[in-house]
C-alpha cells in the first residue's frame, strides 16, 4: 500500500472512531421492540434502515452508521432468530420479515427512508421495494443477488428442490456437523480471521430452525420477476476478491451482478476492489464513499 493510501486509511479509521464515540456511544436508549424486531435508533436526520444478513447481528452496521454521521438517523435492525436473538415462528421467513419491516417504517412514520441491506438483508430490501413501490427513497444492496442459486447454474425449478433438501439436511445435522458447517461457511466472508470468528460465533448463536428456513428461502426463491415492479433508485455493491483464486475477476463478477439485475430499471452496480462478503468491514472507506455519493445524488 502506498504512503498516501496508508494515510487515507488511517484518517478514515480515526474519523470512524471519533464518529462512533460521538454518535453510537451516545445511543443510551434501549432498542425499539416492534413485532419481533429489535431496532437501535442512532443519530438524527435522514432515516436509513440497516438490515443485516443471514445469522448476522445488528452490529454488522455499527461502524457504517458512525461513518455516515452526521445528518443520518440509523435504524439498525436485529432480525429474530439470528446471533442469539429470540426466534419467532413464521411460515415464510422472508415475507414475514418484509411485512414487519414495512410495518415498522409506517409505525415510526419514516418519510421515504433509505433501506440498506446486506446479503439476506438485500433480498429483504428488494422485497420491500417491490411490495410498496414509491414508499422508499433509495435502496443500497450490499453483496446480494435476486437469484442466489443462479450462481450454481440452477433453474428456478431446480433451486426450489435443492433448497428443500438443504433445509432438511441442516435440520437433521448433528451439533458437530452444524458447528463444522458454520466454520466452513465463514471462510471467505471477510479478509480478517478475527471477523470470520465473529461470523462463526453469530452462526452458532443463531436458532437452527430459523437459519434453515431463511437459508432455504434465500436459495430457493427467484426474485428477478419482482425487479420490474421496483421504482426505487438502487445501488448494488458487489464483492469478487474472495473468488479470485477460483479464476473470478472484477469484470466477470460484475457481469454476473449486472445480468441478474437486468430487470431493475436504472440500477447502478459498483464492485469493491478488495472486499470480501462483509464489505463494510473489509473495504469500509470505499463502501461509505459509494453510499454517500449515491445518497447525495437524491438531494
Amino acid at each position: 500500500m502506498s504512503r498516501s493510501k496508508r494515510s487515507w486509511a488511517g484518517l478514515f479509521g480515526a474519523a470512524v472512531a471519533i464518529a462512533t464515540a460521538l454518535y453510537v456511544g451516545r445511543s443510551e436508549a434501549a432498542p425499539v421492540e416492534f413485532r419481533d424486531l429489535k431496532v437501535e435508533v442512532v443519530g438524527n436526520g435522514r432515516p436509513v434502515v440497516m438490515i443485516p444478513g443471514l445469522n448476522s447481528a445488528a452490529s454488522t452496521w455499527t461502524e457504517t452508521c458512525a461513518a455516515l454521521q452526521p445528518g443520518v438517523q440509523c435504524h439498525i435492525v436485529q432480525l429474530p432468530g439470528f446471533a442469539g436473538a429470540p426466534a419467532v415462528k413464521t411460515e415464510a421467513f422472508l415475507d414475514g420479515m418484509r411485512d414487519r419491516l414495512l410495518a415498522y417504517v409506517d409505525d415510526r412514520q419514516l418519510d421515504k427512508p433509505v433501506i440498506m441491506g446486506h446479503s439476506l438483508g438485500g433480498a429483504l430490501a428488494l422485497k420491500m421495494a417491490a411490495e410498496k413501490p414509491g414508499r422508499l427513497e433509495r435502496l443500497v444492496i450490499v453483496d446480494s443477488l435476486p437469484f442466489f442459486a443462479g450462481l450454481r447454474g440452477m433453474s428456478p425449478e431446480a433451486a426450489k428442490g435443492a433448497a428443500a433438501a438443504m433445509r432438511q439436511q441442516m435440520q437433521n445435522s448433528t451439533q458437530a456437523q452444524w458447528e463444522a458447517g458454520a466454520r466452513q461457511g465463514a471462510m471467505g466472508m471477510s479478509r480478517s480471521p478475527a471477523n470470520n470468528e465473529r461470523v462463526i460465533a453469530w452462526s452458532l448463536a443463531s436458532d437452527r430452525t430459523t437459519s434453515a428456513q431463511a437459508m432455504s428461502e434465500l436459495w430457493g426463491e427467484d426474485l428477478r420477476p419482482l425487479l420490474p415492479k421496483i421504482t426505487t433508485p438502487t445501488l448494488v455493491l458487489g464483492a469478487w476478491a474472495a473468488y479470485e483464486p477460483m479464476g473470478s475477476t472484477m469484470d466477470s463478477t460484475r457481469k454476473i451482478f449486472e445480468g441478474q439485475y437486468t430487470g431493475l430499471n436504472g440500477v447502478k452496480v459498483s464492485m469493491s476492489p478488495r472486499g470480501y462478503h462483509f464489505l463494510m468491514w473489509d473495504d469500509p472507506e470505499w463502501l461509505v464513499g459509494e453510499v454517500k455519493g449515491f445518497l447525495a445524488a437524491a438531494r
